[in-house]
């Protein structure tokens, strides 16, 4: 009898281990398909005010599309880096699980993030580094081709010493470096791309300077910022993604300050390389992202919603025309770039 007893007891013990094992792992799949909060950064592509108007929309769109994928996220935060380098940081951190940014960020951030998604935007109809199509008289227009690549433009406004450096450049006349350091520029931080990368190895290749070297130089929060600084002649000279005049057609006059359309008041002096496009990149210090499974179902969410109407409105104020699967590889060209501006062989 007493072995028996022995014998049950433990029976009993062992029963009770499985059967807290089993229930731990239970909770441990639930929870893997069950997230309270998922964080995301998105660059200061216009003022925050502006993208904050479509984070709501897209969140609810991702997060309807991530409970398709077997996936319940309870909150998703969007908020709007104060420049292109927090974003990184944010993510470099784990603070923001994934962020919208730019290539130039994404390789400078290469080693704490990884790349997901390239963004796809409209292919414009002058696709050249030739001034005069530029400047021909006729404005810009977005066409039905969805393309991996823009450029960067050099912008002057409507200042008397943007208008003089203008007419010169319609001439066919190269400006002078001294002409081009007595500007007010406006440029973005030193991790954009188009605000920043491009355009100073344009000059490095023109005239064996950079960005870095001109005289007069501020720095703006967001490309809203910059033309407005252009319209209200505190500048002379932006640098911007080669679409800028296209997308603030309208707001030029109402909202920036133009006295008149933009079209009358800009020209393009300098047009810089190809660069390949933004991207959605996740932080590798993310314990959400750490699971391969919901990576996949938020990359492949992504791009559900750039195919969709709805989708396609809330990414408008992005620039972003949806998503294509993205290889580190694709930004080659990108750190490149960033090895010729630090004097670096590749």
């Amino acid at each position: 009898m007493k072995k028996l007893f022995v014998f049950c007891m433990l029976f009993c013990i062992c029963a009770g281990l499985l059967t807290g094992c089993g229930g731990t792992g239970k909770k441990e799949a639930a929870s893997d398909k069950n997230i309270k909060e998922l964080k995301v950064a998105l660059s200061p592509y216009q003022d925050a005010e502006t993208i904050k108007t479509v984070t709501g929309p897209l969140s609810g769109l991702l997060q309807k599309k991530l409970k398709e994928k077997g996936f319940t996220v309870e909150k998703i935060t969007m908020n709007v880096g104060t420049s292109y380098s927090a974003v990184g940081e944010a993510l470099a951190a784990g603070s923001a699980d994934a962020g919208f940014m730019s290539g130039a960020t994404y390789v400078l951030f290469d080693k704490e993030t990884d790349v997901l998604l390239t963004a796809l935007r409209q292919g414009l109809n002058k696709d050249t580094t030739d001034l005069k199509i530029w400047n021909n008289g006729e404005p810009e227009k977005f066409t039905d081709n969805l393309v991996t690549y823009y450029r960067s433009v050099l912008v002057t406004g409507p200042s008397p010493k943007g208008r003089a450096l203008l007419e010169k450049v319609k001439k066919g006349e190269k400006p002078t470096w001294e002409e081009l350091n007595n500007l007010t520029w406006t440029v973005m931080s030193p991790a954009s791309a188009s605000g920043y990368l491009y355009p100073s190895l344009y000059l490095k290749k023109q005239y064996g300077k950079t960005i870095a070297d001109l005289a007069h130089v501020v720095q703006a929060e967001s490309y809203t910022t910059s033309l407005a600084r252009l319209a209200s002649e505190q500048a002379d000279i932006a640098v911007a993604f080669s679409h800028i005049r296209t997308r603030n057609e309208k707001n030029w006059q109402v909202k920036l300050g133009g006295t008149d359309s933009i079209w009358n008041q800009t020209g393009i002096v300098g047009v810089t390389d190809a660069i390949y496009n933004d991207t959605v990149c996740v932080s590798k210090a993310s314990k959400i992202m750490q699971n391969p499974e919901f990576r996949k179902a938020f990359g492949d969410s992504l791009i559900e919603i750039g195919k969709t109407k709805e989708g396609l409105e809330a990414l408008k104020v992005l620039g972003h025309k949806g998503y294509a699967p993205a290889e580190s590889k694709l930004y080659d060209d990108e750190r490149r770039v960033q090895n010729e501006l630090k004097g670096k062989k590749k």
